[in-house]
């Protein structure tokens, strides 16, 4: 991380620590839909899946996390308000306040998900969307559609149309129409962001040697 990166951080990590302080932790777990455990006062959060502990009150997270996944989580805890996960998607411009932000980022994703899956067979599309996330049965009417789990309810969903004759393959990143209940637009930007990284990780991954 770079240094003007680390002090951002570090500037809205101490309010975000703040507006948790003065909440109850049990009703923070219940909204989040997330483990609170009282005898060491800790908050078990699975992110991407694989559980880190929040240590309150001081929100610390034991073992390594990246400070912008602490930072969402943080924010994630503090306006959780128990909306169920509305399974009507959305694109990141359609969340409050996403008309210049989250358009912005839907242009990016849709950019840089085409040049990763530029040259992939639908087999290797479908082999690698099977290690990132579950089928999704609404799929619509695109040829894969996952979704990728990032924290309790806030999931992200993948859907790919593969090449054909006249089209490159193509994707889009979507939310959840509850997200807004969860997540500012610029922490789903963020997610957006580090899950765009891990399709992209994870295609690396699945190249031929």
């Amino acid at each position: 991380m770079k240094n003007e990166q680390k002090r951002a951080y570090y500037e809205m990590l101490k309010p975000a620590v703040e507006r948790l302080r003065g909440k109850n932790p049990e009703e923070i777990a219940r909204k989040a839909g997330v483990l609170f455990n009282s005898e060491y006062s800790v908050l078990e959060v699975p992110i991407l899946g694989k559980t880190y502990e929040f240590h309150l009150p001081t929100y610390t997270c034991r073992g390594e996390i990246e400070e912008w996944i602490h930072l969402v989580t943080l924010h994630y805890l503090d306006l959780a308000d128990g909306t169920p996960v509305s399974w009507r998607l959305i694109t990141f411009g359609n969340m409050k306040d996403g008309l210049i932000r989250g358009t912005g980022f839907d242009r990016t994703a849709d950019i840089e998900l085409q040049r990763i899956l530029k040259g992939k067979n639908p087999e290797q599309i479908k082999n690698v969307c099977q290690k990132l996330g579950t089928d999704f049965a609404q799929s619509g009417n695109s040829d894969v559609c996952v979704v990728l789990p990032f924290l309790p309810r806030i999931p992200l969903v993948l859907k790919v149309w593969f090449a054909d004759e006249e089209f490159d393959a193509t994707g889009k990143l979507l939310l959840t129409a509850s997200a807004d209940h969860y997540l500012t637009i610029e922490d789903a930007v963020t997610v957006g962001e580090i899950v765009l990284k891990q399709i992209k990780i994870q295609f690396e991954k699945e190249r031929p040697s």
